[in-house]
């Protein structure tokens, strides 16, 4: 029998789907992406086909079985971590979905929101889940899939579907249709789990009128749920391998850049920004519109995070890329940030599925204020950069209200991270310094971790621990008169972009 050598994470992303195998040090051995369509059918409306999800991530875990780097007999387990709150429907006999995955950034349930706010649901909905009433969550999107796709509503009273985040999707097709869960923190994301009890809330289900047989049993992030089947094709070679781990790429980032104790916190530069601090075994229940909840679930004992998130940050990379081709590569991006010393004076306020914490408007759009005729694409590239970093200003400032914990530093990762500007910008407004390690992809290596700690092949925190390195460490510049100044004009232009969709 063969050494085990490795743990691979599935990290399926919201714009891609990827493998990666790690070894016991937590470096990345193999890696493999494959992207897939994002689908607008409306203004504000965006989805994915849940198969093409499950394919894009067979492909990956395919590529690195196939890469002869990694032989099977060397996996020792697999973890899973997911974009949180994207949801999916499916027939349980046919294991088809009944309508594409709605995904987390989707406005469409903007109205249901505004009726439950009007029932008076708020304070109920924060105390019992930890989350803000919001189009963002999963709750209403499940209402909407059986309120609108045919014969939905009756072929869940029958039992014959199935509601799960994308680890729920990905671990019933994985296993062979015969696990049916999902970990405490993607549950912690569906507006319908109760983050005290650990158990979906009744009273939410029935107010929204979601028969609770469709609902995945909520279960720790760090277990062995059951073991790869082996028909998948492709991936046959891997069957008996345990699925061991499973956690949303935020608290898996955090567990990934080994934020074990009380008040270290970690920003995630991806799709969007997202920054969560841990509160340790104690909730902390905000006055400063962030949300709290389960962390992870490790055994029998439950950890908590609290968490302000943007919903665009790489995106607005993209943006620039894909749709107004200013610039042909994110690297690009930095280059003409860089050439220029600040934005001439304008603001982009990427506000286009809305604004995310501390804001919550679910009617802010995308404006750009301050625009001279002397503005070029490097001045624009440069605010593109300059807008994550406010967006995690606010998300930090309402953290520090909320738990009156200053930090120290602040741990860095995700894709957009790779940018040394972007990253001295942050430095500079937050005037803290900023630490990114050598392994930025540290949501998949977070649920590796959860999955290898569930098998013995990582004994236990503190060897994980004593895997990180540090990368660089970014350190404050600018004069704080200035960082202040900057920062006013910020939010000035968020004023600007609130309510603007409001009909």
């Amino acid at each position: 029998m063969a050494l085990k050598k490795y743990v691979i994470s599935l990290d399926q992303g919201t714009t891609s789907s990827r493998a990666i195998a790690f070894d016991r040090q937590g470096r990345i051995i193999a890696k493999a992406q494959k992207e897939f369509e994002q689908i607008y059918p409306h203004t504000g409306w965006v989805e994915h086909d849940p198969m093409e999800i499950l394919y894009t991530q067979l492909h990956s875990l395919e590529q690195i079985i196939r890469s002869g780097i990694v032989s099977p007999d060397e996996v020792a387990c697999v973890g899973i971590t997911n974009q949180r709150e994207t949801t999916i429907i499916w027939d349980k006999t046919t294991g088809k979905p009944i309508y594409n995955a709605i995904v987390w950034q989707c406005r469409r349930t903007a109205d249901i929101c505004e009726k439950l706010k009007k029932q008076g649901l708020g304070d109920y909905i924060k105390e019992k889940t930890g989350l803000i009433i919001d189009a963002y969550f999963s709750a209403t999107k499940i209402k909407w899939i059986l309120d609108n796709v045919e014969n939905a509503r009756k072929l869940a009273e029958e039992g014959n579907l199935l509601f799960g985040t994308v680890e729920t999707w990905l671990i019933w097709n994985l296993t062979g249709g015969k696990v049916h869960i999902t970990d405490y923190s993607n549950a912690s994301r569906t507006m319908l789990f109760d983050v005290d009890e650990l158990k979906w809330d009744e009273y939410l289900c029935k107010t929204l009128d979601i028969p609770m047989n469709i609902l995945p049993k909520p279960v720790p992030s760090s277990m062995v749920y059951g073991e790869i089947a082996g028909n998948i094709l492709g991936i046959e070679e891997l069957a008996g391998v345990p699925i061991s781990g499973a956690i949303g790429d935020q608290p898996a980032a955090l567990f990934g850049q080994a934020c074990f104790e009380a008040g270290q916190a970690k920003n995630t530069y991806g799709t969007g920004c997202f920054l969560l601090m841990n509160t340790g075994e104690k909730r902390v229940k905000s006055k400063n519109n962030l949300l709290t909840g389960v962390a992870w679930g490790i055994g029998d004992k439950v950890e908590y995070s609290i968490e302000g998130s943007a919903f665009n940050a790489g995106s607005v990379i993209k943006w620039l890329r894909d749709e107004l081709h200013l610039i042909d590569t994110a690297a690009r991006c930095d280059e003409l940030a860089e050439s220029v010393p600040n934005a001439n004076g304008i603001y982009l306020v990427p506000a286009f599925t809305g604004l995310g914490a501390p804001y919550w408007d679910m009617y802010a759009r995308g404006c750009i204020v301050g625009l001279t005729r002397g503005v070029n694409r490097a001045h624009i590239a440069r605010a593109v950069l300059e807008s994550i970093t406010y967006q995690m200003t606010d998300l930090l400032e309402a953290m520090y209200a909320d738990s009156g914990i200053k930090f120290s530093e602040l741990r860095v990762d995700g894709g957009a991270s790779v940018s040394n500007i972007m990253l001295q910008i942050q430095a500079d407004l937050i005037q803290t310094k900023v630490d990114r390690p050598v392994t930025v992809e540290t949501t998949a290596l977070g649920a590796a971790y959860m999955a290898g700690m569930a098998t013995g092949f990582w004994k236990d925190k503190d060897e994980i621990q004593n895997n990180r390195q540090i990368d660089r460490v970014f350190v404050p510049q600018m004069p704080r008169e200035e960082r202040d100044r900057l920062y006013s004009g910020w939010k000035r232009a968020v004023e600007r972009a609130k309510g603007w969709a409001v009909e």
